[in-house]
């Protein structure tokens, strides 16, 4: 067994997450053995896939996910997660089964659990909305498994919700450590968090909400920027400022990208919508009123217009620790002569740091699995060492050399 290994499996021993049987909806509501657990877990299962070991676990069994919102990375990571670890994936097309109809939150529960280890669910379009009903559907699992309807319970995995975005902080986490040396190597790093214009109004707060709750919690001095009126949900900022405190770092917001990039070792900038137009959306979209949505884009975009030179540009960069920060975006980032006309960042500052996002996204896939492993077994680290021993190849087939 490799030495690295080997390290990490007894750190996941002794860190005693208590996930089993636990749904994971907030980043918040979990310790932090619970979050490093995870990111060492998942930095296994990725050591094991890049020396082309099994990580399977489940010889049968549904990850079943529920995608309210497009998607491309996390429905792919989602389901490579589910793969790697054995489980076959379903997707429930909403428009397409009985829902349609009218059928119930906790009967379309009760029907998709069967068989099933994980519901992952994202859930991001409707502020006030996604995560309620996330927890609506874990307490039908928990009644189906109560009253024996089920063999087991399934866990809930939150895929994105109108106020986490679990799968992509704790990637980014992943990808941080990696580039620092560390979760512990974070503490004193400055990561500016900052709005970014772009040429769409509906943008989810999901995503600078999970960064910024979960990056305060390791002594990081998280800096929030954005325009008057871009607030975020009051929950998230009170979470940041709690973890700040807590952690000996700091947590502050300022109105100014250029402020928030002075001397940052990190940058994200990030579109998103603002609290009161996501708000009045999602009493439109129930409302059904489809001239009053209109206009309130054409209102959100001309406000957005506003702030066009909020942009991540190569006068910014230079502003950050030797001019040298490391670029993030959950992706796909809005590129200025690329994607649209003018955007969250420049053609010259992503393409510098293209493959760089491509490898922080590389991690969500096994945050995933790491998070099914750690919900569904009572003992992660148990179950690691045996695959890391038995040492079984993805491939199970042997070619000659010739055509190998």
């Amino acid at each position: 067994m490799d030495a690295m290994i080997r390290k990490e499996l007894d750190t996941v021993a002794a860190l005693e997450g208590k996930l089993h049987n636990r749904d994971f909806l907030l980043t918040w509501d979990h310790s932090d053995a619970a979050i490093r657990s995870i990111v060492v877990v998942a930095s296994v299962l990725r050591s094991l896939a890049r020396a082309g070991l099994s990580a399977r676990v489940f010889d049968t069994g549904l990850g079943v996910a529920i995608f309210r919102d497009n998607s491309t990375r996390t429905r792919y990571a989602f389901r490579a997660g589910c793969n790697l670890l054995g489980l076959a994936t379903e997707e429930l097309e909403e428009s397409t089964s009985q829902i349609a109809h009218g059928e119930t939150v906790r009967e379309t529960a009760a029907m998709i659990s069967f068989l099933t280890e994980v519901v992952g669910i994202r859930d991001d379009i409707f502020l006030g909305e996604g995560h309620r009903f996330m927890t609506e559907v874990a307490a039908s699992l928990e009644e189906s498994a109560q009253q024996s309807v089920n063999a087991h319970r399934p866990v809930v995995l939150n895929l994105q919700s109108d106020l986490d975005h679990p799968t992509q902080s704790l990637a980014d986490l992943c990808h941080l450590a990696s580039v620092f040396g560390g979760i512990e190597a974070l503490r004193g790093k400055t990561l500016a968090m900052s709005w970014a214009y772009s040429p769409s109004y509906g943008k989810p707060l999901s995503v600078p909400q999970g960064v910024i709750a979960l990056m305060a919690r390791y002594g990081m001095r998280v800096v929030l920027a954005h325009p008057e009126g871009y607030d975020l949900v009051d929950e998230t900022l009170d979470v940041a400022r709690r973890s700040a405190a807590a952690s000996g770092g700091s947590f502050a917001v300022v109105d100014s990208m250029a402020a928030a990039f002075e001397g940052a070792d990190v940058v994200y900038p990030k579109s998103w919508a603002p609290v009161a137009i996501m708000r009045e959306r999602t009493r439109l979209l129930r409302a059904g009123e489809t001239a009053g949505l209109k206009q309130l884009e054409r209102e959100a975009l001309a406000n957005n217009a506003r702030f066009k030179d909020w942009e991540c540009n190569e006068a910014l960069m230079r502003r950050t620790r030797g001019g040298q920060a490391l670029y993030m975006h959950c992706l796909p980032a809005d590129v200025s002569q690329v994607s649209c006309k003018e955007g969250e960042v420049s053609r010259a500052v992503f393409e510098r740091a293209r493959l760089d996002t491509y490898r922080q996204a590389s991690y969500k896939p096994f945050i995933v699995a790491a998070l099914v492993l750690c919900t569904r077994f009572a003992d992660p680290a148990l179950v690691l060492r045996r695959l890391a021993e038995r040492a079984v190849p993805r491939s199970q087939v042997t070619l000659p050399a010739r055509e190998a």
